[in-house]
């Protein structure tokens, strides 16, 4: 009895593509998020300096309580997922802290910090990553 070429390699390519989708999936959903990141870090980032304008605009009796800060917080955290509450500092020229309420011509610090998971399953072992930002305005 003969054979006919190919008899043994019927599934072959099945089998090919099933390991190249795979990997390329893997790759493709890596990418993604490695943009899903990019675009958090940018948001927290982004969050920090509008915060710190609002604060140096209107600093409140508390330094960060007035209602306009407020309002840019609830803006913040509907565009960024995560966001933690931020921290206000006031410092001088040189970043050291100043001691009671700020003055005009004193610069407001703010820090903020944002959780990102990664949904790519080789990422997710590697848990969750803290991104954060900062930035500083002058009280005017």
């Amino acid at each position: 009895m003969s054979r006919l070429p190919g008899d043994g390699e019927r599934g072959q390519g099945l089998v090919e593509f099933s390991i190249a989708i795979t990997l390329f999936l893997a790759l493709m959903m890596g990418v993604v998020d490695l943009g899903r990141a990019a675009y958090q870090l940018n948001g927290v980032t982004e969050a920090a300096r509008e915060l710190a304008r609002a604060a140096s605009v209107h600093p409140g009796s508390t330094l960060g309580g007035s209602d306009e800060v407020q309002a840019t917080l609830d803006t913040q955290e509907s565009l960024v997922p995560g966001l933690d509450p931020p921290t206000f500092a006031c410092t001088d020229i040189a970043g050291a802290a100043v001691s009671g309420p700020c003055q005009p011509g004193d610069w407001v610090r703010v820090t903020i910090t944002s959780t990102f998971i990664p949904v790519t399953p080789l990422a997710t072992l590697l848990g969750q990553f803290e991104l954060s930002g900062g930035a500083s305005a002058k009280i005017e």
